[in-house]
């Protein structure tokens, strides 16, 4: 796991694994997983969180983001940094949020200033990942925008709190080698299982 070809092996491995996954069973999945973050305390008490919408067979957090508006949270979404390259803004998600596709072809809420959240007031970010091991690494897809965005926080400059979500199938048995930039998460949430951090 050493080398960029052995990670963009990986890559590659683990994105096709999850987009086999049926529509049935991305669905169930994606309520399974509403039901762990519901269990998780730091999720029931946040006012803030960070979601995403799902590509590319990532699991949805759909069901998550409805309990969370239901609960009057407020729901943040990422945004690719318009004068910072490969950083993140979190701009705030409602309902009737316009949309617009990024130079990914990912929709993102239209930025809007007085949409931004400072990333100190965020009490739980929910990221999406391609690999990760029982020990809760992470394995991106490469890009390093939420590494960059995050790293205020994993030098414990705010209190915020860093799950990775994916789906069951995504998970490496031997384990990944994380590099010196690479953000910590504190948890790894699947259907099945809430994989802490050591």
């Amino acid at each position: 796991m050493h080398t960029n070809y052995t990670r963009q092996t990986l890559r590659q491995h683990f994105r096709q694994k999850r987009n086999c996954l049926s529509e049935k069973q991305q669905t169930h999945a994606s309520n399974l997983l509403l039901e762990h973050c519901q269990a998780i305390e730091q999720y029931q008490a946040a006012k803030y969180i960070t979601c995403y919408l799902a590509q590319d067979g990532e699991i949805s957090m759909k069901p998550v983001i409805e309990d969370a508006w239901m609960q009057g949270k407020i729901v943040c979404l990422p945004v690719l940094h318009p004068f910072a390259k490969g950083q993140l803004l979190f701009l705030r998600y409602h309902k009737d949020s316009q949309m617009e596709a990024n130079r990914f072809g990912i929709p993102e809420p239209a930025l809007r200033v007085t949409d931004i959240v400072p990333l100190p007031l965020i009490d739980v970010i929910f990221a999406p990942l391609v690999a990760f091991d029982a020990q809760a690494n992470r394995l991106g897809m490469g890009g390093g925008f939420y590494d960059r965005t995050l790293a205020p926080v994993a030098h414990n400059t705010f209190a915020t709190e860093i799950y990775g979500v994916a789906h069951d199938c995504q998970k490496v048995p031997s384990g990944i080698k994380s590099d010196k930039w690479d953000i910590p998460m504190q948890k790894i949430i699947t259907p099945s299982k809430i994989y802490i951090a050591p």
